[in-house]
């Protein structure tokens, strides 16, 4: 693969773009302290804006690594505020497989932003880096993330038990992928 780090990307109502410091309060506010978005993720609700600065310092420090994909999810209709994130959580350069995950706020939900932003990350992923091998995982407890992954074209794979934890705990996690080959 040929890793180009995080770079703008645009599609029909979504910009995707690196995150700024200065975006921890509509981070913070859109998504990382509600626990219903964070029931199923890794990491728990955000206790302050501050915490969230934190992380964007941290990860805008990253960003000169080739190898980092970490955006920000914008609704054009928003202006430029982050609504979610979507990011490379895991890269095997050896078979040439990236692994995404995402989160994006509630009042975001259910208006197709998320299948847009992994559909964006697919087709940059195939086209620009060379991936052959695109793979998403859920909790099968939450099974609207894996509704964004068949919108998408991923096949199931299959469900490892008590493979992952997140914030209830030890789960089971339902494995999605696509293939170069896969896509029409």
């Amino acid at each position: 693969m040929e890793h180009c780090g995080t770079v703008r990307l645009e599609s029909e109502r979504l910009i995707l773009r690196r995150f700024t410091p200065e975006d921890a309060r509509a981070m913070y506010d859109n998504w990382a302290s509600d626990p219903e978005v964070t029931a199923f993720l890794t990491w728990p609700p955000h206790e302050s804006p501050a915490a969230t600065r934190r992380l964007l310092e941290q990860w805008a420090a990253s960003y000169s690594d080739e190898r980092y994909y970490q955006w920000a999810i914008v609704w054009k209709e928003n202006g430029d505020e982050p609504i979610g994130s979507i990011s490379a959580v895991g890269i095997k350069d050896s078979i040439s497989a990236i692994e995404i995950g995402y989160c994006i706020g509630q009042r975001w939900w259910h208006r197709g932003i998320t299948s847009e932003a992994l559909a964006t990350l697919i087709d940059f992923f195939f086209d620009r880096v060379g991936a052959n091998r695109i793979e998403c995982r859920h909790d099968p407890n939450n099974p609207r993330s894996g509704m964004v992954m068949k919108k998408c074209g991923l096949r199931y794979e299959g469900t490892s038990r008590s493979a992952d934890r997140n914030n209830q705990g030890i789960c089971d996690v339902c494995r999605y992928a696509i293939l170069r080959q896969d896509r029409s």
